[in-house]
């Protein structure tokens, strides 16, 4: 019985069960147009990518401007007007958290970066939730769809899967 008793509390240290979500809730800095920092945590959106931080991309006449630059401008615009953001931690990449997040009105941080052209939708991460948000801006010609530009992942010299 004893062996039982300490096999299972072993098996129980050892595999504690999960804990609920954590959340993270605070004035947000952006950092770029996927990523923010709370309270000294840095938190990676979750089913979204964003231009890099030193991408280029191309307008609609094409005339090159710094498209990760805009993002973040326009991230941090967004999330200013209904503070504090607050973000729901799924898990952990690098050094970084990674969340979905909602302004302190319940708005969809994510859904409103793809939606506005100022990030896409990743399906490998995102299963799809921001593809409808995606198709809209590409056929309202939004951000980054309104000119040219290569995927953020391909930038960074990852494989875009």
């Amino acid at each position: 019985m004893r062996v039982l008793l300490g096999a299972v509390i072993f098996i129980l240290a050892a595999f504690p069960p999960q804990a609920q979500a954590q959340e993270v809730t605070g004035r947000a800095s952006v950092i770029d147009g996927d990523t923010i920092e709370i309270r000294g945590q840095r938190i990676r959106f979750d089913g979204i990518d964003a231009p890099e931080a030193r991408q280029r991309c191309e307008d609609a006449s094409g005339k090159p401007y710094w498209c990760g630059k805009v993002s973040a401008e326009a991230l941090d615009v967004y999330l200013a007007r209904s503070r504090p953001t607050t973000c729901q931690i799924k898990g952990k990449s690098w050094d970084r958290l990674v969340g979905t997040c909602r302004r302190a009105d319940g708005a969809d941080v994510h859904k409103w970066m793809v939606q506005q052209g100022h990030a896409i939708d990743w399906p490998k991460y995102s299963r799809g939730r921001y593809a409808a948000d995606q198709r809209q801006a590409q056929a309202s010609n939004r951000g980054l769809w309104a000119g040219r530009f290569e995927w953020p992942c391909v930038v960074r010299g990852a494989k875009c899967e």
